[in-house]
């Protein structure tokens, strides 16, 4: 479902946050709910629209650069305003629950980027989307188990 890793990876990108969600299901059920929303919400060029205004490459805003299966899920893309990359990660957690965390990295050259990092990441804004996104994949998740 995901394609396979690109060769573009932003290297040496300063730590921006990491966030995180406990859900109560399997790595398998967990990583196929994240595999299922990446495909649907973050590859799609056609669903980028904020990317057409950005420059984003690739289109999308996203492409995978790494993965490792039920362990690591790594997205990268940059924009005129930002390098960055998107790291999902599997842990097992207590009583059969399974850890997501959500790790961003990313630079913010030049005055606009700098001011482009104020608008997304200091006004909260990323944190929200983020935050968004783990309750959205544990949601899938959670379904994928009880059904």
């Amino acid at each position: 479902m995901i394609p396979e890793p690109g060769r573009t990876t932003p290297t040496a990108l300063p730590r921006v946050d990491l966030h995180s969600v406990l859900v109560p299901a399997s790595r398998e059920a967990v990583w196929t709910a994240l595999e299922e929303y990446v495909a649907q919400s973050l590859l799609l060029p056609e669903r980028a629209l904020l990317g057409r205004a950005l420059g984003t490459r690739p289109r999308a805003g996203f492409e995978v650069t790494g993965s490792v299966p039920e362990q690591r899920l790594e997205l990268a893309g940059r924009h005129r305003f930002a390098r960055y990359r998107l790291t999902f990660e599997l842990a097992d957690g207590p009583g059969g629950t399974t850890e997501l965390r959500a790790v961003t990295d990313a630079a913010f050259p030049g005055v606009h980027g700098r001011a482009y990092r104020v608008l997304v990441i200091s006004s909260g804004g990323h944190a929200v989307v983020t935050n968004r996104i783990l309750r959205l994949v544990r949601r899938r998740a959670v379904h994928r188990v009880a059904a």
